[in-house]
């Protein structure tokens, strides 16, 4: 065995412990600024660990139908739905469309600044 190969493993090993670290702590991050959200709506906070409750909950925040729920299954037509409804929950708390865009490709970032921040859900009503 040579030492340079049993230095690489340690160095490997370490590195997957602080990567996995670094992966679990944003997802829980991330689950509890989705939690926030869902509550702040007046929904169950509970449902955004749900997989398919979550969605139907979420299309109930932006004040979509239910049956979208099913537009997800479609290829192209799942990523201009789940744009489309970032957008509507944006807008449902007062924030503009570069919010919703950030809600939908940098959800991540974003849910939990919209969980924890001072918004407030002002309802679907506003969808204009």
């Amino acid at each position: 065995m040579n030492d340079g190969s049993v230095g690489f493993d340690v160095f490997a090993s370490g590195f997957s412990i602080v990567l996995s670290i670094v992966v679990l702590s944003l997802a829980i991050v991330c689950i509890a600024g989705i939690w926030k959200v869902f509550t702040k709506a007046g929904q169950p906070g509970w449902a955004c660990l749900i997989p398919v409750y979550n969605g139907i909950v979420t299309l109930r925040i932006a004040g979509r139908p239910i049956w979208w729920i099913l537009l997800c299954l479609i290829p192209i037509v799942n990523l201009v739905v789940g744009i489309v409804v970032m957008l509507d929950i944006a807008r449902s708390f007062g924030k503009g469309p570069g919010f919703g865009l950030g809600l939908a490709f940098l959800g991540f970032i974003f849910f939990p600044i919209l969980g924890f921040g001072d918004d407030q859900y002002l309802g679907t009503a506003n969808r204009g």
